[in-house]
């Protein structure tokens, strides 16, 4: 037996596809500034690039569709008078676009009607596009911006003052500030706007209820002197976080928000190299990619049973100083495209990246591609600033590949399937008080009575298992050696698992498993008895003498009668049996649960 087990996954042959100069995004000069950005935003008809220009700061905008190389002089969204450090679409417009400077200003900027970035007009008659709206109100520089994903119009921004700035902009005022106390490196909201995690230059990683300012987890996390990322897990309770150890190894660590003291399972390390990692969450897959800083590598991995099972791994010979994934509603589904990045190369071009899952159907994927967030907002900036939580509405994705447009699906929840367990000043109690009680032992049934059988030996046991493994070991490597002849996967079909029956739960070797204590086997007992007097009289009778018996030898059909009773006997000794054990799993069950609450109550003075 080899004892190789493939794991099954939609994903598992998913491969990233370069493309073609020629269809790339060239003749760019993206920003050299030294500061941790990703450099790059897109949407689905947009892509934003940071620019190197003199003059004060600005950024390009191209249409998704212009690709090839562009001219010399090309429209850019002008008006910073420092650099620009950070830009970030709307979510629910794709002409809508906020940018933070080194100035301290926030801009905000309306993509025009037909915009081009070749015009046609001189070179010298080119217009640059000024902003729409300003905000300010951090004095020092603006490192980041991101839109809330739930609420319409709301915008954090990160400053050099230690604080993250929550905006209306409808009203162009900041409603909201969370004094993080150092220089923050990256910020991620949670699924439905109320949570956001931070890193920052401390080695903290905080994890802040927004609405009432002030975090609710407070940790140490990775302890290099390296920049550190974080990403929100779409609509989970869960976080990733990418950073250096002290032996500036790379390092990946998942979360649990609700115990946020150490990640789970610990540091995961990568390697040596010194970039910093970018994560991008996929909610549609479930998959986690790291985008290298200074490498042209792109690892993906899948996150199954909170653990990061590795995928595989794009790899390339031009470095990446920026990168942008696009979301899912802007893939091409014809080709099965679960997710396009766009990065830069040599700072002069910014190159596509497909990640496909090679499949021969030419039908819609109905299983990699779930309904996703659309474009409308879950509610207004008043409703979020008042403490509303909830999710956008999701599209169908087949309606976009049908070319239907974008229609919304109904049935989908309100908030994310995680909600947060730290105490808010609205809340009397923590709210651990919502997490499932132990379940209780269930009553043992009085029918159907089970039939005492004698347990089988280890010996026995063992052999038997061994050779079941040997016959699905060698089925499974056969079916995997025959998928990894091919580069395509056939469509999975839905497979059922079989229920256990109320007859096999009830006939289940759990009754007489070696690990309970063994029961005592019953002596035979005789089958008549003499008593004093010389009176012979069957098991059954309990007072014989009071008859005046004579001594007898029992018939052949009292004889027959014998065997029923002790099988009665024993039968009610099992029961016996089985309702002590239920009472002591019963006890067992409540000083588990009393355990469970005093763990409880220690978390929580802790935190």
């Amino acid at each position: 037996m080899s004892g190789r087990f493939v794991r099954n996954s939609k994903y598992r042959h998913v491969f990233g596809r370069p493309t073609k100069k020629e269809q790339c995004y060239d003749n760019l000069r993206v920003s050299r500034n030294a500061w941790d950005t990703n450099l790059v935003k897109v949407n689905p008809k947009h892509l934003a690039v940071n620019w190197e220009s003199g003059g004060g700061g600005a950024f390009a905008v191209i249409p998704l569709e212009e690709r090839g190389k562009l001219p010399e002089r090309i429209p850019l969204f002008r008006g910073h008078t420092a650099v620009v450090l950070d830009t970030d679409w709307n979510p629910f417009n794709d002409d809508l676009i906020a940018s933070g400077s080194d100035d301290g200003k926030v801009f905000l900027w309306r993509v025009p009607e037909d915009f081009t970035v070749r015009p046609d007009v001189a070179a010298d008659d080119v217009q640059d596009i000024a902003p729409v709206g300003k905000l300010s109100g951090h004095p020092k520089k603006i490192g980041h911006v991101l839109f809330n994903p739930a609420a319409e119009n709301i915008l954090a921004t990160a400053s050099g003052d230690y604080t993250v700035k929550i905006w209306d902009i409808e009203a162009g005022a900041p409603k909201l500030t969370l004094n993080i106390g150092d220089i923050v490196q990256s910020q991620s909201w949670s699924a439905n706007g109320s949570l956001m995690v931070t890193t920052s230059r401390d080695k903290k990683l905080r994890i802040w209820d927004v609405r009432q300012e002030r975090p609710a987890h407070e940790t140490a996390g990775h302890s290099g002197a390296k920049n550190s990322r974080a990403v929100w897990l779409g609509e989970r309770d869960r976080i990733a976080t990418t950073g250096f150890s002290k032996m500036s190894d790379r390092q990946l660590a998942l979360w649990d928000i609700r115990a946020a003291r150490e990640p789970i399972s610990g540091f995961k390390t990568l390697d040596s190299i010194s970039g910093v990692c970018m994560p991008f969450w996929d909610e549609g897959t479930s998959c986690l990619y790291l985008a290298g800083r200074g490498d042209g590598n792109i690892r993906y991995f899948e996150i199954e049973n909170d653990k990061f099972e590795f995928l595989s791994e794009y790899k390339s010979g031009d470095p990446q100083r920026g990168i942008a994934f696009m979301p899912k509603r802007g893939v091409n589904m014809h080709e099965n495209e679960v997710a396009r990045a766009f990065k830069t190369v040599n700072d002069s071009y910014i190159e596509p990246i497909s990640f496909i899952v090679p499949r021969r159907s030419e039908n819609f994927q109905d299983d990699i591609y779930p309904p996703t967030i659309g474009v409308t907002p879950a509610m207004g900036p008043s409703e979020w600033l008042s403490g509303k939580e909830a999710i956008p509405p999701k599209i169908s994705m087949a309606s976009l590949y049908d070319g239907q447009g974008l229609k919304e699906v109904s049935g989908v929840q309100d908030k994310p399937t995680g909600a947060m367990d730290a105490p808010t000043p609205k809340q009397a109690e923590p709210m651990k008080t919502t997490e499932p009680a132990p379940k209780k032992a269930p009553e043992p049934e009085p029918t159907p009575t089970p039939v005492a059988r004698p347990a089988p030996s280890m010996k026995d046991q063992g052999a038997s298992m061994a050779a079941m493994v040997s016959k699905f070991a060698d089925d499974e490597e056969e079916a995997a050696a025959a998928e990894d002849d091919s580069s395509f996967e056939e469509v999975p079909q839905p497979t059922e698992r079989a229920a256990r029956s109320a007859a096999a739960e009830t006939s289940s070797p759990r009754v007489s498993s070696p690990l309970r204590p063994k029961e005592p086997e019953p002596k035979p007992e005789p089958r008549v008895v003499v008593c004093e007097h010389s009176h012979v009289y069957p098991i059954n009778c309990r007072d014989p003498c009071s008859q005046a018996q004579t001594p007898t030898i029992p018939s052949p059909a009292s004889e027959a009668s014998l065997p029923a009773v002790t099988v009665h006997r024993e039968i009610e000794e099992i029961k016996n049996l089985i309702a002590e054990q239920t009472k002591t799993i019963a006890s067992q069950a409540q000083q588990m649960q009393k355990l469970a609450s005093e763990v409880e109550s220690l978390k929580s003075k802790l935190d």
